[in-house]
């Protein structure tokens, strides 16, 4: 099982770098392969409103779409733009608002995971 998790984390940093792109905040990618058969990854970042929110599982879709020819098996939650979830498979993104990434924080639920903050390249900062 650790191969898929190599071969699913350049997927999972193509859609960090997709919400970096939208100027998400506190992007974390938490490796849940060996605590859930849901998937091999999880990115999870934060949109300040409800269109910054639908803007970058905007960029993630066109991103994945344009470079790896890759389009989400699901998407839940674009209409409300509050909480967007695109599962890809192995790797689900989860686009909160801040109320609603602190209110269901996943990264505490998740935290058994191996988890790391995503830097974003061109500033060397935390997204």
């Amino acid at each position: 099982m650790a191969e898929l998790a190599t071969d699913s984390k350049p997927l999972a940093l193509l859609a960090a770098e997709a919400c970096d792109d939208r100027k998400a905040v506190d992007i974390r990618l938490i490796r849940v392969e060996e605590v859930s058969s849901l998937a091999d990854w999880f990115v999870i970042c934060s949109g300040l409103t409800d269109v910054q929110v639908r803007a970058i599982a905007r960029s993630v879709e066109d991103r994945l779409e344009a470079e790896l020819g890759r389009l989400p098996l699901r998407r839940e939650g674009q209409s409300e733009g509050r909480w967007v979830l695109l599962d890809y498979g192995e790797v689900i993104v989860h686009v909160l608002t801040p109320s609603e990434r602190s209110y269901y924080d996943l990264e505490s639920f998740w935290g058994h995971g191996e988890q790391e903050r995503y830097l974003s390249p061109a500033t060397g900062q935390a997204g």
